[in-house]
């Protein structure tokens, strides 16, 4: 009786220690909605890339003007507003429900080690862009969103360490298939957010 209850004193001591250096609130269902979101941009960006069924499939021969990149970039911009949103207030609801809160130190390190590497990526991407060099803008997004997972990773629940080393895998191979960017992109943001998503809402959240 007497090591039933150590044991349980061990546990609890343990999971009082997770709570307060990992973030464990992360929703999953904001995972999935991010990913239908991802999905939905990605074809908004396809019917943008080819309204011109002549160059379909065909990547050597496709003009990116200026009008299509701003209109890329509004998508872009609601695909990630709406993601953080919901990745947002679903954490927060959850955070409430475990009588935790959303803004402590775990979630402080979290973002700053998750923006580190995505804010560098996201400069660095820019810089591609004005300089005309849009054939490296698929992998690398999902190149250093991958990073971000990973180092973000050891602050938060585990799943995000693979869901990282997914994108970073997508990424190098998106890179070997230039031409099929756009694909990648939906497979790593969409696919696979909806696929990680799910993992961890069955896993945690239905607790």
């Amino acid at each position: 009786m007497k090591n039933e209850k150590y044991l349980k004193d061990i546990s609890e001591i343990k999971n009082i220690m997770d709570k307060s250096s990992r973030f464990i609130s992360l929703s999953g269902l904001s995972g999935i909605l991010a990913g239908i979101y991802a999905l939905i941009g990605a074809w908004l960006a396809y019917n943008t890339i080819y309204f011109d069924t002549t160059t379909l499939g065909e990547y050597d021969d496709l003009v990116i003007t200026q009008p299509m990149i701003e209109r890329l970039f509004i998508v872009a911009f609601a695909v990630l507003f709406l993601s953080v949103i919901t990745a947002v207030i679903m954490s927060a609801n959850k955070a409430k429900k475990s009588n935790d809160t959303l803004w402590n130190a775990s979630s402080k390190r979290l973002l700053i080690n998750f923006l580190i590497p995505l804010a560098s990526g996201g400069f660095f991407i820019l810089f591609l862009i004005e300089k005309d060099i849009l054939g490296l803008v698929a992998p690398l997004t999902l190149l250093f969103y991958g990073l971000a997972c990973v180092n973000a990773s050891k602050y938060t629940l585990g799943d995000v360490r693979y869901l990282g080393i997914t994108m970073i895998i997508l990424g190098l191979l998106s890179t070997w298939f230039l031409g099929y960017g756009l694909l990648f992109w939906a497979l790593g943001f969409g696919v696979c957010h909806i696929v990680y998503g799910s993992m961890m809402y069955f896993k945690y959240d239905r607790n």
